[in-house]
C-alpha cells in the first residue's frame, strides 16, 4: 500500500521526466487529493475517476484522486504502480495540451470508451 506522501513523491519524480513545456499554461499545477471519486456517468457507481483535467474560473489544472488511484492500483508492484501513474499524468497532460490547441480528440475518445464500458456493464 502506498501512502499519499509516497504517491506525491512518485508524482513529482514522474513530472520531472516530462518536458517542462508541457506544463506551460497549467497555472493550477497538479494536485493529489485525498479522495475517492466515482464517475457520475456510471449509474452503478463502480467506475472510479482517477484524475481530471479542469479549465474553469480558477484556471487550468489537473486533479488526481488518491483514494481512486489506490482502489484501482494500490496492490500493484511499485514498478507497475509508477507506470500506471505515468500513464495517468500523461493522459491528463494530453487533455491540457489539446485544450490549449482547441482540440478535443482525447475528450471524444474518453466519451466513446465510457459509453462502451457502460453498454457492456448493462449487458451483464
Amino acid at each position: 500500500m502506498f501512502s499519499i506522501d509516497d504517491v506525491n513523491v512518485i508524482l513529482d519524480e514522474i513530472a520531472d521526466e516530462f518536458p517542462t513545456e508541457l506544463f506551460n499554461g497549467l497555472n493550477g499545477g497538479v494536485s493529489l487529493l485525498d479522495e475517492t471519486r466515482f464517475s457520475e456517468a456510471d449509474p452503478n457507481g463502480g467506475l472510479y475517476t482517477l484524475g481530471e483535467y479542469r479549465y474553469d474560473q480558477m484556471g487550468r489544472y489537473i486533479v488526481l484522486y488518491y483514494g481512486s488511484i489506490l482502489a484501482v492500483h494500490g496492490r500493484d508492484p511499485l514498478s507497475v504502480f509508477k507506470r500506471n501513474l505515468k500513464k495517468l499524468l500523461s493522459h491528463e497532460l494530453t487533455h491540457h495540451i489539446e485544450s490549449l490547441a482547441g482540440e478535443r480528440g482525447l475528450e471524444i475518445e474518453d466519451a466513446r470508451k465510457l459509453g462502451e464500458f457502460l453498454r457492456l456493464s448493462e449487458e451483464k
